[in-house]
């Protein structure tokens, strides 16, 4: 199994390891994003003098908050879009075993319902 690494004596499991590539992949796209956004936002909105009549609108916001903001969040959700879609894995967890705490909660049930009766 080639996705599979040995850590001394143990072996990680598949769901693990491709939980952490998922964790990677979205802790750099955040990371790029912020890099994108943060500075961009820093030098071009924070200026010292800015003049209002000759400051650059698209769709009648300044141009810093457009490409600054609205650009980079609307490529972060097609890229968490694309992600969610084509690269993250269903994995199989397991079999629940339904029904096996179902006893418990029909006693738990019939136990309360003798009490509300009582009071």
């Amino acid at each position: 199994m080639p996705e599979q690494k040995l850590l001394g004596k143990y072996e990680y499991d598949p769901v693990f390891l491709n939980a952490r590539k998922e964790a990677i992949v979205i802790l750099f796209v955040w990371i790029f994003f912020f890099l994108w956004t943060v500075p961009y936002c820093y030098f071009n909105g924070y200026r010292d003098s800015v003049d209002p009549d000759n400051l650059e609108l698209i769709l009648g916001m300044p141009r810093w908050i457009v490409m600054g903001v609205g650009l980079p969040w609307l490529v972060a959700d097609i890229v968490t879009i694309l992600f969610a879609t084509f690269y993250m894995k269903d994995d199989p967890l397991g079999e629940a075993e339904e029904g096996a705490d179902l006893a418990e909660e029909i006693a738990e049930m019939h136990a309360a319902d003798g009490k509300g009766g009582e009071a």
